[in-house]
């Protein structure tokens, strides 16, 4: 526990066999409470791989998407109590040295999302980003900065830590199960206002790292872009969308 807050890790899974162990090995000792891996029905061996380390492991019969996944990451972690919960990708990208203090930031109050930021620091080409991945993180950024109202440095990291309030009152089961997922995840947290911190996390892009291709991030953007206008819309008041509405969700992820 990190300030007597129970501390939950969850790994959203697909073929993640090549680098789980690696970056189960580098989870900081002592403080967190329990790891739930949730394999979206791999083609690999990463399920028999989690069993073996002793995480705690939920298995997809069919594949539901990176946003499907979460779904079932966050509900799971809320019925275990989790306080503070989060998201870690299990391909080694980010790394798990930072997991104490984002979850420190969360547990004491401070924020109630804490992002790990690939751009803070300048590190993220240094890292192997793609040069037209930058371009399009910085080109988006900038537009949600000022759609949105805030004052971001990315909204595309893949690393965060959620308070449970967070998790209990966003209407998450309205969003896509696909990447964009993550996305209207912050908006909806922007639209509630919820505070979000960040901290410079290093990353890593090599063959194993997961990582969508060229025509899957144009179809990101393309997402980031709606949901923006969506966000705008609904914050006038011109048209409203379920998204961002929180008496709107179908189900308590306590009791679901």
């Amino acid at each position: 526990m990190i300030h007597n807050k129970k501390v939950i890790v969850v790994m959203p899974a697909y073929n993640a066999e090549q680098t789980l162990e690696q970056t189960y090995r580098d989870v900081p000792p002592g403080f967190i409470d329990e790891i739930i891996l949730v394999d979206d029905a791999s083609r690999d061996n990463t399920a028999e791989l989690s069993r073996r380390l002793g995480l705690r492991t939920i298995v997809h019969p069919k594949n539901l998407g990176y946003g499907g996944n979460q779904k079932t990451c966050y509900r799971e972690a809320l019925k275990l109590g989790a306080d503070v919960v989060i998201m870690l990708h299990p391909d080694y990208q980010y790394t798990p040295k930072l997991l104490i203090a984002m979850a420190s930031l969360v547990a004491i109050g401070l924020y109630d999302i804490v992002l790990g930021s690939r751009i803070l620091g300048g590190g993220a080409l240094k890292g192997g980003m793609p040069l037209y991945k930058y371009i399009s993180n910085r080109v988006l950024t900038l537009i949600q900065n000022i759609m949105l109202g805030a004052k971001l440095s990315e909204y595309h990291t893949g690393y965060r830590a959620f308070s449970r309030r967070v998790l209990m009152e966003l209407p998450l089961e309205e969003n896509s199960n696909d990447f964009i997922f993550d996305n209207q995840m912050l908006a909806q947290a922007l639209m509630c206002g919820y505070t979000i911190g960040e901290i410079s996390c290093p990353t890593k892009y090599f063959k194993e790292a997961s990582s969508i291709n060229l025509t899957r991030s144009i179809i990101y953007g393309l997402g980031v872009l709606m949901t923006s206008m969506q966000f705008v819309l609904h914050k006038s008041g011109i048209k409203k969308y379920r998204i961002f509405s929180t008496e709107c969700r179908k189900l308590s992820f306590e009791e679901g």
